[in-house]
């Protein structure tokens, strides 16, 4: 089995354990954003009647509650968060806000290749519509629209690199940049780096926690009441059609309809149990670079970054010119379960660390400041799915696996267009209207999400070849292409 550059070219276990002496198992995007970014919300008491109840305080639920209003104004709309508002994956992620609906055009391409075209138009029109809602609210969430490089580490990545932009200039799509070993490095000053593809027009980074922190004040702001630490424990309807009853410890909402965006976490309808998985993402950031640092590295252009290994990383700059670099393990526990013991896992944290400093040795020295963890909502499609329940009085969406942070805005439009009966482009698409397969009940998912893990750490060893296992998943619309 051949080693990859991050095995070939390890750091010294001593520049390892020097940067991450001192880190905070805490997530920056929210120590960054302070008291005042996560404002006290009161608990729900009491009885509270509303034409919709959104549960969930993500980007998921707050989208929703936006475009409702927007929608029509005089509803009522009553939004529950278990813990706070952006405390779960909302605020512990990368960052990156691509247009992909479909986790990548591959994915895309395997499920639903008649309506690709449409998929990726409605993509970049809900990028776009973000960027104007940003602007048009005032959302202070450090939005920059700097597009992505793919950057090839292993010299079989080079051809699907090119591969990818000529099937993008086929397409007519110019968007799409070309950079050959010498313009990749000229970008980003990495030995790692044998060529790029640069995205330029289809992503933007934004501040996670002040999306979430600014989503729910623009939400207030339209009327909506929100409410924080209120787990919902039952969800009841009525046989006849009428209102619904939602429970918390010490409160009720009775509402005509409701959105569920609970993602990660067990959803409310039986039926949602067996179709997502909890996976931990674990991430480092650093302090920031000093000028010096800065000009030994280049990155003027600030896109975000991400190889193409099965098991890859994900990297960017923050406003203050630190990197967070995460990504590569993916770690799936015993039970589906979150929990907070998770998110400390050493190991990950000096693997990332050793990949940090292979893939940047001239910033030896650096430190980490933070580490932490969080859940992606993964399922069997990699990509969000839709549905409704109870009449079409409940809808939901879950499974973004990992590429939300753009695709809840697009599923909040679609939730409301099914609780609406809507006829809309986006409710006739055969990716809206099919549900992903399962996964097995324990011991059975356990034993399948760590086999097909450990599959595509030997296929990254073998030049890409995907394997046995890989290839059954592939053909039965399971395989996974980052």
């Amino acid at each position: 089995m051949e080693t990859t550059v991050f095995e070939r070219r390890r750091p010294s276990a001593s520049v390892i354990e020097h940067s991450l002496e001192g880190t905070r198992q805490s997530v920056f995007w929210l120590d960054d954003i302070g008291q005042e970014g996560l404002a006290t919300r009161q608990a729900l008491s009491g009885v509270r009647r509303a034409d919709l109840a959104i549960v969930g305080g993500g980007y998921t639920g707050l989208w929703t509650a936006l475009l409702a209003k927007r929608r029509d104004p005089s509803l009522s709309v009553v939004l529950v968060e278990a813990g706070v508002v952006g405390w779960a994956a909302s605020g512990r992620n990368g960052g990156f806000c691509e247009a992909s609906l479909t986790h990548g055009r591959a994915n895309g391409e395997r499920r639903w290749p008649e309506e690709l075209d449409e998929l990726e138009r409605l993509g970049l029109a809900n990028l776009d519509a973000i960027e104007t809602d940003v602007v048009a609210l005032g959302l202070d969430v450090e939005f920059e629209r700097t597009g992505v490089l793919s950057v090839a580490t292993e010299p079989h990545q080079v051809e699907w690199l090119r591969d990818e932009f000529q099937s993008a200039a086929r397409r007519g799509d110019h968007t799409i940049r070309f950079l050959d070993q010498d313009a990749a490095q000229a970008q980003v000053a990495s030995p790692t780096y044998l060529a790029a593809t640069w995205d330029t027009h289809s992503a933007a980074l934004v501040h996670p926690g002040k999306l979430a922190s600014e989503l729910a004040r623009a939400v207030e702001e339209a009327g909506v009441e929100v409410f924080e630490r209120s787990p919902v424990r039952r969800l009841e309807t009525s046989d006849g059609g009428g209102p619904m009853l939602l429970e918390s410890a010490n409160g009720r909402i009775i509402a005509e309809k409701v959105v569920l965006a609970t993602n990660a976490f067990p959803s409310l309808l039986k039926r949602n149990r067996l179709m997502t998985v909890p996976v931990y993402d674990y991430v480092l950031m650093s302090e920031p670079l000093s000028q010096a640092q800065l000009a030994d590295v280049g990155w003027s252009e600030r896109q975000g970054i991400a190889d193409l290994a099965n098991q890859f990383h994900y990297y960017r700059l923050t406003r203050d010119n630190r990197i967070l670099f995460g990504g590569y393990d993916a770690i799936y526990h015993y039970g589906g379960r979150v929990r907070s013991k998770y998110e400390r896992r050493p190991a990950s944290f000096e693997r990332l660390a050793s990949h940090f400093f292979t893939t940047f040795p001239q910033l030896e020295g650096l430190r980490f400041t933070h580490q932490w963890a969080g859940a992606i909502d993964t399922c069997t499609r990699f990509c969000a799915f839709f549905g409704t329940a109870r009449g079409d009085r409940i809808a939901y969406a879950t499974g973004f696996t990992g590429l939300g942070v753009a695709a809840t805005r697009f599923a909040g439009e679609v939730m409301l267009d099914l609780l609406e009966g809507a006829d809309t482009e986006r409710t006739r698409l055969r990716m809206v209207r099919e549900r992903p397969l399962p996964f097995p009940p324990e011991p059975a998912a356990s034993i399948g999400i760590n086999a097909t893990r450990r599959a595509m750490d030997r296929a990254d060893h073998r030049r890409g070849r995907r394997g046995p296992l890989l290839s059954v998943l592939d053909a039965v619309g399971l395989g996974f292409d980052s």
